[in-house]
């Protein structure tokens, strides 16, 4: 049994600039595969992790195109949505930059047709009921541990399940949908001695340790200031949220005719079409037939409802169906949890991880949050904000809450999500007493000494940039150096790995990066600022919100698992 190392390959004295540009131009990773060589954990399992997938929507069609199957190996999938198990199997054939993110299970494993791939994989569709079917018979289909990306309010029940039931887990971010629901994952976590893992992917992402590695080194000076933002162009009738719902179950909704279009458009493409571009073309009928058939999931059976919306005089003005929650969950509360949740936590936590570098390693709690949400954009037809603002304040090395002279030695993080316009996209910049470190969509980084001059890692994407909607979800980064171009992960595919790893490698020290104590920071920071949004207020984090075997919660309410 081999621990992780304490110290990462990157020895102090290297150069991670170098490292990634000069180690990966010499060919020492093969394939490009970096997480083993750079995190330090084994090249391969010799016998892969047997996983079930639970939901095969957006993020789980993203984790299985980031399945190394050296690694793991899928077993089993469940979802009630047809078109999710097709796009699972078939991949998401909707531009380049999808399919590269989302490749398909026959890509994956090469087999020829779903028919082949069926025989290895273990389907539970609408007619085999939820995931528990999946996780109940999981011993009999060979699973060891699950992946679940499913809707946010499921983590929680779907995890404990997961777990009781004898299964590691790798669940979506956030953790949960509620601090409390964080809390009873974690309890059970280690109850039964599973193995949880949260997929916040930057703790693997090389970019992002190198950054750590600069801040260590002190190239920036003291970290003093953070600001960070995500802006999106979505807009009342192009809004990557608002997902396109069958016609017979809503005729008037201005998006009902929006896979006829595609279908009609791909049609015409593919008349046209000669050689390799045929083969493209063909996909995409293919894969908008395969929507335009997905069956009237009858939602309420799986616990989804139905949400009015009402104007001043009580009037209803809005009504989404059990399957509207289905389908477009990120736009309600009972369900998603907006902004924050599903991009502000990628970003909050990147944060963290910067300041952490400044104090050993080790993650801080943030002091205190002050926030405010608007909707000046979308119709009354959602739950969530259009635009979220925040500023954090997190302690420095010399912080003393009880020393007037050391008290107001805290670091500002200012982040902002909106959308409407999509101006700068997304990216952390990252200022100290003597320099800038700028991230830009997970492509560039850059450390800005002098006003006037730059020094440090340059990323480049070629191409025309991301162009996936729904979450923080891009094909691989590309780095340019001397040697030709290389590709580099964001962390997708080493945070699986690691987690495969670790279960493999039973040790107290073989952990996940982020594991549940880390995730439940990240959920209370994130979760705690919707709170603050919503109620336009400054809060003050407690640091027994961060404490799993603790029963207080920002929300008020206390687990329901004991410690």
């Amino acid at each position: 049994m081999k621990p992780t190392p304490k110290i990462e390959p990157a020895s102090a004295g290297v150069n991670r600039r170098d490292f990634i540009l000069g180690t990966l131009a010499t060919g020492a990773v093969v394939g490009g595969g970096l997480g083993a060589f750079y995190f330090g954990y084994e090249k391969s399992l010799g016998s892969p992790l047997r996983v079930g997938v639970i939901g095969a929507g957006d993020e789980g069609s993203v984790l299985i195109g980031a399945i190394n199957s050296d690694y793991l190996e899928v077993r089993s999938i469940a979802d009630i949505r047809p078109y999710s198990i097709w796009r699972a199997f078939h991949g998401d054939h909707y531009s380049d930059a999808a399919l590269e993110a989302r490749p398909g299970l026959l890509s994956k494993y090469g087999w020829k047709n779903e028919t082949e791939a069926r025989r290895h994989v273990k389907v539970y569709e609408l007619e085999d009921g939820g995931y528990e079917n999946l996780i109940n018979n999981a011993k009999r289909d060979g699973v060891e541990a699950v992946i679940i990306a499913l809707p946010l309010h499921l983590h929680a029940p779907a995890a404990i399940a997961a777990m009781r039931a004898g299964l590691h887990v790798m669940t979506e971010k956030l953790m949960a949908h509620s601090v409390h629901e964080c809390k009873d994952m974690a309890r059970v976590a280690k109850q039964t001695g599973m193995i949880l893992a949260t997929g916040h992917q930057r703790h693997y992402n090389i970019l992002y340790a190198n950054a750590v590695d600069s801040i260590r080194r002190g190239l920036l000076g003291d970290l003093h200031y953070i600001r960070a933002q995500w802006h999106r162009g979505n807009m009342p009738g192009r809004d990557s949220w608002q997902q396109p719902m069958p016609k017979k179950v809503k005729p008037k909704d201005h998006l009902a005719n929006v896979l006829f279009d595609k279908r009609k458009e791909y049609r015409k493409e593919l008349s046209s079409a000669r050689g390799a571009a045929m083969d493209r073309c063909r996909a995409r009928l293919e894969q908008v037939e395969a929507q335009l058939d997905d069956k009237i999931v009858e939602a309420e059976k799986f616990g989804y409802q139905s949400n009015q919306i009402t104007d001043a005089s009580g009037k209803v003005i809005y009504e989404c169906p059990p399957i509207e929650e289905l389908i477009r969950w990120r736009l309600w509360d009972r369900t998603g949890g907006g902004l924050m949740a599903e991009l502000g936590s990628h970003q909050l936590d990147a944060a963290s991880i910067f300041i952490a570098a400044m104090h050993g390693g080790e993650k801080q709690m943030p002091l205190s949050v002050a926030a405010a949400a608007d909707r000046p954009l979308f119709p009354p037809d959602r739950d969530v904000e259009d635009h979220v603002y925040c500023l954090l304040e997190f302690p420095t090395p010399g912080y003393n809450a009880d020393d007037p002279l050391a008290r107001g030695n805290k670091i500002g993080v200012q982040y902002a999500s909106i959308n409407g316009n999509g101006f700068g996209g997304y990216g952390e910049m990252v200022f100290g007493t003597e320099g800038t470190l700028i991230l830009e969509q997970e492509q560039n980084m850059l450390i800005a000494k002098d006003s006037d001059k730059t020094n440090g890692v340059q990323v480049t994407e070629a191409g025309a940039g991301p162009t996936l909607d729904t979450q923080a979800t891009f094909g691989p980064t590309t780095a340019t150096q001397a040697g030709g171009p290389v590709k580099v992960s964001r962390g997708y595919s080493e945070e699986l790995e690691h987690w495969a790893w670790c279960i493999r490698h039973p040790d107290p020290y073989n952990q996940p990066r982020c594991g549940p104590k880390v995730a439940l920071g990240d959920a209370v920071i994130a979760l705690t600022t919707n709170i603050a949004a919503r109620g336009g207020a400054r809060i003050e984090f407690q640091k027994e919100w961060f404490d799993p075997d603790s029963d207080e919660t920002p929300e008020g309410i206390a687990p329901s698992v004991r410690a």
